[in-house]
């Protein structure tokens, strides 16, 4: 038994559904097959509603539950293609358990939103992460998520992918994970978008013949490394005394920030992802209302638990805080596992009492002086 359609130009729902009914009730499989079929080709070659759309989603996802998997395999490759495919029908493919029956929508509908892209990573098989990573652009939530869960061959395939957009959180859990892979690295490298902090990370912890390979790559960006590094060099020996030129301006700039309103967790993000250390002291200093050279020797401290304190007293997110982590690190590098480290340590420090030690600093005005059991305090 097949499906009577009472005319292709005006679609009566409850008519054609019940229509459906019957051909699944009594219909054999064969049946339902030719059912799903002239279904679907009236759908694409056809001129309908959105209303009506959404009834052959219906038609289509019942018949599509009485079909084996080659057949949903077929559909979703005739359905990835068109942009008018009902999205509860996409949704139903894109998150079958089969690869075949999920990769095609993965990879080309237009009609999966980036919500439903990034639950199918957060849930879904690395197959089904692989076939996201394919699609002609993606989102930075998406690529997060693929980063974050994605394995090798995943993490490999969106930093191929030139229509890729990454957040910084996201660039950097590539740096760790290039670590000790050369392919990676070089691709990670040679991507046009990589912010300049991030290349400097990257060259910091590659091999010898990978940083050779992308500075020959990527001579412009390479030079301007080299002039970060020389300036940094030179402020990092500096205590920022009133001689300082560069101080002046920078302190000019940062307290008027801060006496507009302005001065924020997105400032002093920014600041540190640019390594623009005076900045980043001066404006810690602003906010946690402590002397500039108490906020400089937390900064460049080997014992990065008063910065992660200061961090969380400020509420400040594990992004932001991780980009001042590397800026005050020895040559801006932190190991993959010491980094993990202080994520977890960051992650279980409290919220107030980490203001009530910076409260303790206010009125010692010193980051040594932090009481023994209100620091044991932190990670209960």
């Amino acid at each position: 038994m097949s499906l009577q359609f009472k005319t292709v130009k005006k679609l009566e729902p409850k008519s054609f559904l019940d229509d459906l009914e019957e051909a699944v009730a009594r219909g054999t499989p064969a049946s339902r097959a030719r059912a799903l079929w002239h279904t679907t080709d009236l759908m694409i070659a056809g001129s309908f509603s959105d209303d009506e759309i959404w009834t052959f989603g219906e038609v289509v996802t019942r018949l599509a539950d009485e079909i084996e998997v080659a057949a949903r395999a077929q559909l979703s490759e005739r359905l990835a293609r068109f942009d008018q495919a009902p999205v509860n029908i996409i949704h139903k493919l894109a998150f079958d358990d089969a690869i075949e029956v999920a990769g095609p929508v993965l990879r080309e509908s237009k009609q999966l939103e980036t919500y439903a892209l990034v639950a199918n990573a957060c849930t879904k098989s690395q197959a089904h992460m692989l076939s996201i990573s394919q699609r002609e652009t993606l989102e930075e939530h998406v690529t997060d998520e693929l980063v974050k869960r994605g394995n090798h061959e995943v993490v490999k395939s969106v930093v191929g992918n030139s229509g890729a957009k990454f957040s910084d959180f996201g660039f950097l859990n590539m740096v760790q994970r290039a670590e000790g892979d050369s392919i990676l690295a070089e691709q990670l490298g040679l991507r046009k978008d990589i912010p300049r902090h991030v290349f400097q990370q990257l060259i910091a912890k590659a091999t010898s013949d990978v940083k050779k390979r992308l500075e020959n790559e990527r001579p412009d960006m390479a030079r301007q490394i080299q002039s970060s590094v020389t300036e940094l060099g030179g402020e990092l020996q500096s205590k920022f005394g009133p001689s300082s030129r560069g101080h002046f301006v920078a302190k000019r700039v940062v307290t008027t920030q801060h006496r507009l309103g302005n001065l924020n967790e997105a400032s002093i993000s920014s600041y540190a992802r640019s390594h623009r250390l005076e900045e980043v002291t001066i404006g810690m200093s602003l906010l946690c209302t402590l002397p500039g050279d108490m906020i400089e020797r937390t900064l460049l401290d080997k014992n990065r638990e008063m910065m992660l304190i200061l961090c969380k007293a400020l509420d400040f997110s594990w992004e932001t805080t991780m980009a001042l982590l590397f800026l005050g690190a020895k040559d801006h590098r932190i190991t993959a596992n010491d980094l993990r480290t202080l994520e977890s340590d960051y992650g279980r420090l409290n919220i107030e009492t980490s203001r009530s030690v910076l409260a303790f600093c206010q009125s010692r005005k010193t980051g040594t002086a932090v009481d023994a059991g209100l620091k044991a305090a932190l990670y209960a």
